[in-house]
């Protein structure tokens, strides 16, 4: 009777031969997820949440993290905390369910602990007079606001690179005053794909021109990437128009104060990774819409300009794309090897008016429709990745190199942690 072996998890990153994918079982194996919820989700920072997600005091917001359970609150002096959502009696969540919800203080549903907004214990009965309530606060989880985003570390000891996103996101999200935003719609997709499938989509646009109609009205492809092998004489004339333009647009708004230049924080020795670009929008050139022109009249933060293009920023879990008059925040969570949950929020001016200042459907088509694409060509994917036949292919790297840095990323980060 022949036995079958199964490569363990280190020869199964060492196997992948570069400038290819990832060999199929390190998207289909329960104890690979295992370990990348442990590195990835649990000792790296995240993307959890917007401050718009807990808009007043008393407002939580319950995320779950594999086997973690976060609690996102705005407290009564309009300061965001995050706890881990575990009563410090006998453990019960304070929160069953994950989403949102608004308390005066947060109250165990199992013996009544009751909690202050700022982790402290203040109510307990029949502990006794010896019962000291300091010593049963919540359990603090670090955290970091940079413009509207809402990172944690579930680490006790958090990387300290968060400093570097922290530094060069700063000043590009200032003039659009991100935290004064409301959200206007937000979507939960669980995507039938494990979640690094669902990074290497969102990381190139090779597949952007024949599947994604909406997003290519304003969204320039040849940002990623494009080979001038092969093309036509009037096809390395527009790339050349293309580069032209990018090129006056990006000294165009340099002169206004606008920061333009790519930054990467992606080598192999880095742990929050990320990369950020201001990138062109195509026809009117003034958001992710389907004609090109803001979705919404208020612009973001004291804006005047409508023609600011994208700050496009993505992590290793997260992307997000941020126009003159809205701000789209996405990003995964990892349920199962082949199941993944695509949270994206739609932000537009906290005094922005539905029917008066937008409309939804023009503000929110574009994504709407692309990540259900996304959705479709990541489940199409992982199914074959987990195919008997399947064996990794070359990514183009003209149009992919994003996913072989990736690749060297996540396996250099794996080995970091004993893989």
């Amino acid at each position: 009777m022949s036995t079958i072996y199964l490569k363990t998890h280190r020869e199964l990153l060492d196997s992948r031969e570069p400038g290819f994918g990832m060999p199929g079982e390190l998207f289909g194996r329960e104890d690979v997820f295992e370990k990348d919820v442990e590195v990835f989700f649990h000792k790296m920072w995240i993307l959890v949440a917007v401050t718009a997600d807990v808009p007043e005091p008393g407002d939580v917001y319950t995320v779950d993290i594999g086997k973690a359970s976060i609690l996102v609150v705005r407290d009564d002096d309009e300061n965001i905390r995050a706890y881990r959502n575990v009563c410090r009696h006998r453990g019960s969540r304070l929160m069953p369910k994950a989403g949102k919800t608004s308390v005066g203080m947060l109250v165990c549903p199992y013996h009544q602990w009751t909690y202050d907004l700022d982790g402290s214990l203040k109510h307990a009965t029949h502990m006794g007079a010896d019962f000291d309530t300091k010593c049963r606060s919540l359990i603090p989880v670090h955290l970091k606001v940079i413009g509207s985003h809402v990172f944690v570390c579930l680490a006790d000891e958090p990387p300290a690179d968060i400093e570097k996103l922290e530094a060069v996101m700063t000043p590009r999200f200032a003039p659009y005053d991100m935290q004064r935003t409301k959200i206007a719609y937000e979507l939960e997709v669980i995507e039938n794909g494990n979640w690094k499938l669902v990074m290497e989509n969102n990381r190139e646009c090779y597949h952007c021109s024949g599947t994604h109609p909406e997003l290519t009205a304003s969204f320039l492809a040849e940002d990623f990437g494009f080979c001038p092998d092969g093309q036509s004489e009037e096809t390395l004339r527009e790339y050349e128009e293309y580069r032209q333009r990018n090129a006056n647009a990006q000294k165009n708004w340099e002169a206004d104060g606008y920061e333009c230049a790519l930054v990467e924080s992606v080598d192999e020795d880095v742990e929050t990774n990320f990369r950020t670009q201001r990138l062109v929008i195509a026809g009117a050139g003034e958001s992710q819409t389907i004609d090109t022109k803001v979705a919404c009249g208020k612009l973001l933060g004291g804006l005047t300009r409508r023609d600011l293009g994208d700050v496009h920023m993505w992590g290793h879990h997260a992307w997000t794309h941020v126009m003159s008059d809205h701000a789209v925040v996405a990003y995964a969570i990892p349920l199962a090897p082949d199941k993944t949950l695509v949270r994206t929020v739609w932000l537009v001016h906290a005094d922005a008016v539905e029917g008066v200042d937008y409309d939804l459907q023009k503000l929110t088509e574009v994504w709407v429709a692309t990540t259900r694409q996304d959705a479709e060509l990541v489940g199409n994917t992982h199914s074959g990745t987990q195919d008997p036949a399947y064996a990794p292919g070359p990514f183009s790297m003209y149009t992919e190199a994003a996913l072989e840095q990736f690749s060297r990323w996540y396996a250099a980060r794996l080995k970091a942690n004993g893989i």
